[in-house]
């Protein structure tokens, strides 16, 4: 049986999996991502690193299938080409795929990081078996993917930036420049902007505010962690927090019909609590049939979604 090779290119760190053609991962190891000299030294690290694997595990290139990579930036997919990957120092247009398919001999397919990170949720994570799933992953900020009809959604290029929905006309202000976008209240650093908000009207009796008032440092987690304590003011910045990702879903579904819409990221790691909110406002905004036919649900692969969803992009391009 023949091999697959997903990449998973982040900022600090390069992911590499070796998959079966069932998307089970045999071997994994990873690299620090070198963002020195603006990013030179990053595709030939990765090529080195395959070359090396493939030779420590008795394969050739003729053994593989192919490579997929997910990336930061705005990605070319038929070009293979990526820009404006700035946690990577890319400042200019990178020929990735030409590069790595001349360093290795291997057939290379490569697509945004959040696209992939779907792709992976939806072969084998919590979307497997369904043909129709949107993720969406809460970290710094807030990425998405559309998986339609068993294949990923770029539109004109953009699809699926789902952290860039306004769930807020009045809203704070985006990285973008527009106001009012899903990032700026569910990301990790939204969450904590809504606690920041919430504790300066706030009198009554809370830890949360405490916490705030003494110019402690307040994470997601802290403000996921003192909700599920019952702390009253933590409840409420978690309510409101479920009330813009469950409109935000509610949207998404009336419009797509996925049979799931998968929440990961690490704001994610809240579990239930998170589920718990969203879905209460999700099926107060969806539209009655899809209530009972999209299922939200948390991410199952965690840090191996990208890889996973890496090597799947060389499956769909059979």
């Amino acid at each position: 049986m023949k091999k697959i090779i997903g990449v998973d290119l982040g900022g600090t760190t390069t992911k590499f999996a070796i998959l079966n053609e069932a998307g089970e991962i045999e071997q994994k190891w990873s690299i620090s991502t070198d963002i020195e000299r603006e990013g030179i030294n990053i595709v030939p690290n990765i090529i080195d690193s395959i070359n090396q694997q493939l030779s420590q595990s008795g394969l050739s290139s003729t053994d593989v299938l192919g490579i997929g990579m997910g990336s930061p930036g705005s990605v070319d997919i038929d070009k293979g080409t990526v820009i404006g990957a700035y946690n990577l120092n890319w400042k200019t247009l990178q020929q990735v795929k030409e590069q790595i398919e001349a360093g290795t001999s291997i057939p290379f397919y490569i697509d945004n990081d959040a696209n992939v990170a779907a792709l992976g949720e939806q072969w084998k994570g919590a979307g497997e078996g369904n043909a129709n799933v949107v993720f969406i992953t809460l970290g710094t900020g807030v990425g998405g993917g559309v998986v339609a009809e068993g294949k990923l959604v770029h539109g004109a290029g953009t699809a699926g930036e789902i952290g860039h929905m306004n769930v807020d006309p009045n809203g704070y202000e985006c990285t973008c420049g527009n106001v009012g976008c899903l990032e700026t209240v569910a990301s990790a650093t939204g969450v904590v902007h809504l606690a920041q908000d919430y504790a300066e009207g706030y009198a009554g009796d809370s830890e949360l505010k405490g916490l705030i008032d003494q110019k402690q440092e307040i994470t997601a987690k802290i403000v996921f962690d003192q909700a599920k304590k019952r702390d009253p003011l933590a409840k409420k910045v978690v309510d409101k927090f479920s009330f813009y990702l469950g409109l935000a879903c509610g949207n998404i579904a009336n419009i797509l019909s996925p049979n799931a819409i998968v929440i990961g990221g690490g704001v994610s790691a809240a579990g239930d609590v998170l589920v718990d909110g969203v879905r209460e406002y999700f099926e107060k905004y969806a539209f009655p049939p899809v209530k009972t036919s999209t299922e939200i649900k948390l991410a199952q692969l965690g840090n191996d979604a990208g890889v996973i969803g890496a090597g799947s992009l060389v499956k769909m391009s059979r």
